[in-house]
């Protein structure tokens, strides 16, 4: 008799960060252009089979330490300003988050920010 697979799990962490920019656009472009703000809501996600000692694809606890570190960076912050973001749009605040922790947080594999009061929202999977 052959065993099942192992499962795969995928974890994910949810955080906040509130941060001004500006836009260059086509279409709504005055308004955009000015400095303005949102709430961005990110969502995080490893995946991996839990390891057997632990039980855990990875531990909370760090993996909450590396989204407060890059948190800092974006939290109240004019995101024109971020080295390495480009454009703040939704697809650029991915690569970023994508780019700062994947170093350190083995197994990510999507990375998701959203703008809830306006209904728009970015994934990006790999």
């Amino acid at each position: 008799m052959t065993s099942a697979p192992a499962a795969r799990c995928e974890l994910s962490q949810r955080f906040y960060f509130e941060a001004a920019h500006t836009l260059r656009r086509q279409v709504e472009a005055e308004g955009s252009r000015r400095i303005h703000g949102h709430t961005y809501e990110a969502e995080v996600t490893v995946a991996g089979v839990p390891d057997a000692t632990t039980g855990m694809v990875m531990d909370l606890g760090l993996l909450r330490a590396e989204i407060a570190r890059v948190r800092a960076q974006l939290d109240h912050h004019f995101l024109d300003d971020v080295p390495g973001l480009g454009p703040a749009t939704l697809e650029n605040l991915c690569a970023y988050l994508r780019r700062e922790l994947a170093p350190a947080v083995p197994g990510l594999c999507a990375v998701t920010v959203q703008r809830q009061a306006s209904g728009d929202r970015c994934v990006m999977r790999w």
